[in-house]
Formats: C-alpha cells, structure tokens, sequence
C-alpha cells in the first residue's frame, strides 16, 4: 500500500507552494466561461501551449456560443487543426455551442450534470470549468495531480476519481480553491514524469517519493 502523507504535512505542503504560486491560474488562455470551457475541451491529449494558439485566431472569430454555433464544422477544424484529434473536437465544440444555445441561452451552466452532458465534456473538464469560471472548490485530476499525488504520498490511489476523492478529503478547506493549478504547475514543472527536478521542490523535505534525487 502507498504511503500516505501525514495531515499536517498535507497543509505544510500547500503553504509551501501558496507562496511560490500566491495566484494560481490555467495556462489555458480565456475570456469568459465558454471560452475556457472551448479551450479545456480542446486541451484533451494536447498541450495547453498548442492550444492557445489555435484558439486565439478562433476566439477573436467566435467568442460566445451563437457565434460559435454559426460556424461552419470546416470553419471550426480550419481554426484547430494544429491540434490533435481535431475533427472530433470540431464536431464536440459545434455540438456543445448549439446546445449550450438552445437550452441555456448561450450560457454556460454552473452545474456539474449540465456540464458532463455536454459533448466532450467529462469530469475532469467539469472540474476545471466549475473551478476556473465558477470559484468552485473542485480538483480535476489529470495525469500532472495523479502523477503528483502518488509520488508524494498527498492522496495515493489506483485511478484518478480515487484520487480526487482523496484530495477533496484530505486538502485542507484553505486551499481547495487553488489545489488544482499548484499541483499542476508543480508537476508540469517540478515533479516531472520522467526526470523530476528534486532539487529544486519546494516541498522535498514533506515527499513521501522513495527514489527522491538531490
């Protein structure tokens, strides 16, 4: 079994990267909440650098839903073909924007269940919506937190919704609103996959991570 992390150093941990990061925010690049929630549909298996740039050209053609959905399906891939799997997306994000106009009013919803019946929007997009847009205190795992997570010994866990459950439990109330992007940054940037950058961890000394370097 995993070793866990002590809850005491669970809270040093994020007074730790609270001060390397006081405002933590998306890379993703937005206006509003349907252009973060276009852009995070988007940044599936793609990198948020790549993202940005295709999404800039299309923001500044189609920023809310009614533009978006006027769109033509080869207009929207035109715009986001640097990205990968991008004809599937086109037809999510033309999808997504003709329903979000139809049954919300071109608004996008401040409720879970509304989001994840979106087209290519599951949990883990929801999460970053509700968090982002919303102030919600909610963690979206990707392979950056899961990654994280585990090594560290913060919330262990065999898939990634154990380890959401894990984070929401064990994070303290404090820092659930920001948990997300500094344990993102922390792994996109410190706690690389490969070569994690030991000696550089504002945290080494609260890590759990057998094979820690110095």
């Amino acid at each position: 079994m995993a070793k866990k992390m002590k809850l005491a150093d669970i809270v040093s941990v994020f007074e730790h990267l609270s001060k390397t990061e006081p405002d933590p925010q998306t890379e993703l690049e937005f206006t509003n909440p349907f252009t973060l929630l276009v852009a995070v549909v988007l940044s599936a298996q793609a990198t948020d650098v790549g993202v940005n740039k295709a999404t800039k050209a299309l923001f500044a053609r189609a920023d809310n839903a009614e533009k978006m959905a006027a769109l033509s399906l080869e207009e929207i891939k035109t715009y986001i073909k640097t990205i990968g799997l991008f004809n599937t997306k086109a037809k999510n994000v033309k999808a997504l924007s003709e329903i979000l106009l139809t049954q919300y009013d071109g608004h996008v919803p401040r409720d879970r269940q509304a989001l994840e019946a979106l087209p290519g929007v599951g949990r883990k997009t929801a999460n970053v919506v509700l968090n982002e847009a919303f102030g919600e205190p909610t963690i979206a795992v990707d392979t950056h937190i899961f990654r994280v997570s585990n090594r560290t010994g913060l919330a262990p866990g065999k898939d990634v919704n154990i380890v959401e459950k894990e984070l929401l439990r064990r994070v303290p109330e404090t820092y659930k609103k920001g948990a997300h992007h500094w344990l993102i940054l922390h792994g996109r940037y410190i706690c690389k996959a490969r070569k994690p950058e030991c000696g550089n961890c504002a945290i080494y000394d609260l890590c759990l991570f057998k094979d820690k370097t110095a």
